[in-house]
């Protein structure tokens, strides 16, 4: 049995449309994200490292190979996207993260718009990020190819991730093709705010 394995989503491929269509969701999930998890175990098996969970790979996978780097990066940011999605989601934050929302960006639209900006200015595949430092405070940024921010090797924008938003085209290029813009707007139909706020206060009593 393989030490990292493919989770499954909690609905159906088809259920994210027409925001996102059923053939890319089913792509990204059984090829794509499946490929990270085979490619992660593949590097993992027979070395030193084989028994290392997740979160301690990323947290210092500048130890680690670039098979590794991208391949945990991968499965990570993958497992957080399915998660964070729900053809039923809360659209807007309540409570402390709303507030701090509020405090850091001036108001969920600007936050929205920053996440928007970071996911267009990122040349090529990668990832655009709200994230909490380790200080606690919020903030966004853009990572290239299957980098996040909880790795090491982030020098100006490490942290926790709450929330990503893949920018590969592999996420979107069926239904958008070049319109990432498009396809940014349409994930905050789908963007389940409950969730955000689980990981969000998770975080933060870790940080205590």
């Amino acid at each position: 049995m393989q030490k990292f394995q493919l989770p499954q989503l909690p609905y159906a491929y088809a259920a994210l449309e027409p925001y996102f269509d059923g053939e890319t969701m089913t792509i990204h999930h059984q090829k794509h994200h499946q490929a990270y998890v085979d490619n992660l175990n593949k590097a993992l098996e027979g070395t030193e490292s084989e028994a290392d969970g997740l979160l301690d790979i990323l947290t210092s996978v500048s130890k680690y190979s670039p098979a590794v780097r991208n391949n945990a990066g991968g499965h990570f940011n993958h497992t957080l996207f399915w998660e964070i999605l729900s053809p039923n989601p809360k659209t807007v934050p309540t409570g402390k993260l709303a507030d701090e929302i509020n405090a850091a960006f001036g108001s969920l639209d600007q936050l929205k718009a920053q996440i928007k900006n970071a996911g267009l200015g990122q040349f090529g595949s990668g990832w655009s990020w709200l994230y909490v430092k380790h200080s606690g405070a919020l903030d966004v940024a853009a990572t290239p190819n299957q980098d996040n921010p909880l790795m090491d090797i982030q020098l100006t924008s490490r942290g926790f991730p709450i929330l990503g938003i893949d920018v590969w085209e592999h996420a979107y290029y069926l239904k958008y093709q070049n319109k990432r813009a498009d396809y940014l707007d349409a994930f905050w139909s789908l963007l389940d705010w409950s969730v955000v706020e689980q990981k969000y206060e998770a975080v933060i009593a870790s940080l205590v």
